[in-house]
């Protein structure tokens, strides 16, 4: 069994903040659909990657910290980003072993379930009209999850200074 690397929940929830930042920092009118979503993507690595530290509750308070700034009804974000927490422990065993291309394959199946979610809560909640432009974030983070993962995977390894 290969030992993995310990990393401080520190820096897990500073990655995870961020990620909350990048979710919510204004842009044109035109480009928000453009936007990956970054926390659904930072929680995803950090829950196929320490298991054992972040799951759904992580997913749940970034959730409700996500509906209070975009001002959301309560529990919007909360039970899409509890949702992607619980399917990624679900496929944990077997994304280890997927190849960055394959994991890439199941993070848009994953993050497009996620926005499947969150597009029919928001047609329950008032009009809102849903048209499939809802998957591209998931199309996005997909493509970026390669350069994501071999990032994280860089930094872990990154020899300390002594």
């Amino acid at each position: 069994m290969a030992t993995s690397v310990r990393v401080s929940l520190l820096w897990i929830w500073f990655t995870l903040l961020f990620a909350l930042c990048l979710q919510v920092m204004p842009m044109a009118e035109g480009w928000q659909v453009w936007r990956p979503d970054w926390l659904g993507l930072m929680l995803l690595y950090w829950c196929m990657h320490q298991p054992e530290r972040v799951g759904v509750f992580h997913g749940f308070v970034l959730g409700l910290l996500l509906d209070l700034i975009e001002g959301a009804p309560l529990g919007q974000n909360a039970l899409t980003l509890s949702l992607l927490a619980f399917l990624s422990a679900l496929v944990y065993p077997r994304f280890r072993t997927y190849s960055l291309v394959q994991q890439a394959v199941l993070i848009f199946v994953l993050l497009g379930l996620s926005q499947l979610v969150e597009q029919w809560l928001r047609t329950l909640f008032g009009p809102f009209s849903m048209h499939l432009s809802f998957l591209l974030p998931s199309l996005i983070g997909a493509a970026l999850w390669p350069w994501l993962a071999t990032l994280f995977q860089a930094l872990r390894r990154r020899p300390t200074g002594e």
